[in-house]
């Protein structure tokens, strides 16, 4: 049982080793996006100023798309992860907005988060890397929104659409920010967009004869 318990203990170690190497490698690759601009910057600029091969970095990304879009996936699970701790019979866009929380608690100065969200918007393959991997947190937040909804047969196309309708709207409000250079909350802003698809569309004056 001792043996093994020490053959067993090196993984998680080479796990966290695996995501600090992730780490510094996204983050060496952003500083020369900022500096050189997304389509200028090469992997092989990447890897010499990471001090690493190139083919070391292909162990850790497939592309230079990979590393700019690095930590979609995660922040996707984070999401879901504090969605899951909110109270059940709390409504589902109370809990969401909760959840979409946990982006601020990334460790990231506002200059940074700024010069990241510029690049994956101001790129058009990014932009679409970027709307793809977000999509892809449907299939994390559906399944923990429907238990929230009335009873329904159609209960589960109602949770896609509301997961959908809430990562457009956090989506709005991130471009917004950006466009307002930073100067402005990203919730309020967030909580403008939802606000307009949640309310009823005002009905158009008929023109009097």
């Amino acid at each position: 049982m001792y043996h093994q318990c020490m053959a067993q203990k090196p993984a998680p170690l080479r796990e966290q080793t695996r995501s600090v190497v992730r780490a510094l490698l996204a983050k060496t690759a952003l500083e020369l996006f900022a500096a050189k601009g997304y389509d200028d910057t090469t992997l092989d600029e990447i890897a010499a100023a990471a001090g690493v091969s190139k083919r070391t970095l292909f162990n850790y990304f497939r592309s230079k798309e990979d590393l700019a879009l690095n930590g979609l996936s995660e922040q996707g699970e984070l999401i879901a992860a504090r969605l899951a701790e909110r109270p059940a019979d709390e409504d589902v866009w109370t809990s969401l907005r909760a959840a979409f929380q946990v982006l601020e608690e990334i460790d990231l100065t506002a200059e940074r988060r700024l010069e990241m969200i510029t690049l994956l918007f101001g790129n058009e393959s990014l932009r679409a890397g970027h709307a793809e991997k977000q999509a892809r947190w449907q299939d994390l937040f559906a399944p923990l929104i429907e238990p929230r909804l009335p009873d329904s047969d159609r209960r589960a196309l109602q949770a896609r659409a509301i997961a959908t309708a809430a990562i457009t709207c956090l989506q709005a409000a991130t471009e917004e920010w950006m466009r307002l250079g930073g100067q402005a909350d990203t919730f309020d802003l967030y909580d403008t967009a939802v606000e307009a698809i949640r309310r009823p569309a005002p009905q158009s004056e008929k023109p009097t004869t």
